[in-house]
């Protein structure tokens, strides 16, 4: 199974508390953590952590800069969990768009955790659906240009092999917290059928419970991909 998680609230959860908006966001990578290990322990084979979007540069240096040190210090320092419960770190986004540390640290967490056979965490940072199917686009006319194939003959099966995570299967459940009803550019591609569910608890309060309330409602929905319900 594939869950991906738009992880929101974090400020709001800060604001309501009369606190800064950074401290939200600590608050948030612990709730990341907590839900990181839930999901490994319930069997889930892949989880999609929508952490930064191409669109949250935007927002003010000091807030932009904090939780990009905030991934450093999460992916530095869950060595020893990534071990024990051998979980796979992997990456969507684009890499050039990050500062080089982060990238670094990004590589380094991937290279050290490649034969895990856990969990798969995919980490979406400097990530936007769309930007995402450019760069999906872009690689595959490099590969007809350099085999000398133009592009009238695509498929939908060709640029899926060109996104960042081919061989990561589409998300089953996008959960969104913080009660937003939208999926902000994220997995356009690979979460077109995907069962949505939306909690009205900002991302820092998450917990196990949470989760299995969230897979609980996936387990009851009829999955039809666009066909007929048995009984329709």
């Amino acid at each position: 199974m594939h869950v991906g998680i738009i992880m929101d609230g974090n400020g709001r959860w800060a604001q309501q508390r009369g606190l800064i908006r950074t401290q939200g966001h600590l608050e948030g990578l612990q709730a990341a953590k907590r839900i990181v290990k839930a999901a490994s322990d319930r069997g889930i084979q892949y989880l999609t952590l929508y952490a930064f979007s191409t669109e949250n540069w935007k927002r003010a240096a000091e807030e932009t800069g904090f939780i990009m040190g905030l991934v450093k210090q999460y992916l530095r320092s869950e060595m020893n969990f990534y071990r024990d419960n051998r979980i796979r770190v992997r990456y969507a986004g684009d890499t050039a768009g990050l500062p080089p540390d982060i990238a670094d640290e990004i590589a380094a967490a991937m290279a050290d955790t490649r034969e895990f056979d856990g969990m798969q965490v995919i980490v979406a940072l400097n990530y936007g659906g769309r930007d995402e199917l450019v760069r999906a686009v872009k690689r595959l006319a490099a590969q007809r240009f350099a085999e000398g194939q133009d592009m009238a003959a695509v498929t939908e099966k060709d640029i899926a092999a060109c996104l960042d995570n081919p061989d990561v299967p589409d998300p089953d459940l996008i959960i969104r917290s913080a009660g937003e009803y939208r999926t902000s550019n994220f997995l356009l591609w690979e979460g077109a059928y995907a069962e949505l569910y939306v909690s009205a608890k900002f991302w820092p309060d998450w917990t196990d419970d949470d989760l299995a309330e969230a897979l609980d409602a996936y387990r009851s929905r009829d999955r039809r991909f666009g066909g007929i319900a048995a009984n329709g």
